[in-house]
């Protein structure tokens, strides 16, 4: 009989390079569950209490650790050791009073980074649906969807969120606190491509229609390159919304 369903396990030599994982010490390493974010861009839990965080000196110490409801990802506790954790997510230790915030670094490794806001993360608009009722529901980046109320979905005064758009929510609780547009003039964070983990300003958007739309951007230091629209994650103003 075939084999039936995903794969379950995960040679260290095929890991993701995001993960920075020593290739040859052991053999297999964590496969994540399918959940909110791919493989390529996220780290199982398990990783981040052992390899990163140095919580634990093997998987069964960072098992206990995750079992006992010790981590907590995005507000709320989290007892899978697979679970995958990816860019924007906040992983909380109130015993340790620890808060850090998942980014990329310029080389594109998954990084943790200590963040002063723990409750609250950016989320980004990746895609709209009209479901039953009229209203209108936000398809974001990390898997989380949000349901806004209208009268009329038709009415584009009404509806103010576009696709590319930046929301800054509440966590656990998933209220919007700011809605950051996504157009010229924006500061974003790129999360892909050979710019990744760059602070830029949006500069020109080209709309290709059927193709992905190529973003203009300007960096710190003065330097323009062009990227898709899929690698700019809008993140404020002059300056991010909340500290990156």
């Amino acid at each position: 009989m075939a084999k039936k369903g995903p794969k379950r396990h995960l040679k260290r030599l095929a890991a993701p390079v995001r993960w920075e994982l020593p290739r040859k010490v052991h053999k297999f390493t964590v496969r994540p569950l399918p959940g909110a974010h791919p493989m390529s861009e996220s780290i199982p839990l398990l990783l981040i209490v052992r390899d990163i965080l140095k919580y634990a000196d093997n998987a069964r110490e960072a098992k206990k650790i995750i079992k006992m409801g010790k981590v907590l990802v995005d507000g709320r506790v989290r007892k899978e050791e697979k679970l995958p954790v990816g860019l924007m997510d906040v992983v909380s230790l109130p015993d340790a009073n620890e808060n850090y915030r998942v980014l990329f670094d310029r080389k594109g490794r998954v990084k943790l980074k200590p963040t002063e806001n723990p409750d609250v993360k950016l989320c980004k608009i990746k895609n709209k649906t009209v479901i039953k009722g009229g209203h209108i529901q936000l398809n974001l980046h990390d898997g989380r969807n949000i349901v806004i109320k209208v009268s009329d979905p038709t009415k584009a005064e009404e509806d103010v969120y576009k696709t590319g758009d930046t929301l800054l929510i509440s966590i656990p609780e998933q209220e919007i606190k700011a809605h950051i547009p996504f157009e010229v003039g924006k500061l974003a964070y790129i999360t892909g491509g050979k710019h990744i983990g760059d602070f830029a300003r949006i500069v020109d958007i080209e709309k290709r229609g059927i193709y992905p739309d190529i973003v203009t951007l300007e960096n710190l230091e003065g330097d323009k390159f062009k990227t898709v629209k899929d690698y700019v994650f809008v993140v404020g103003d002059e300056e991010p919304i909340i500290k990156l």
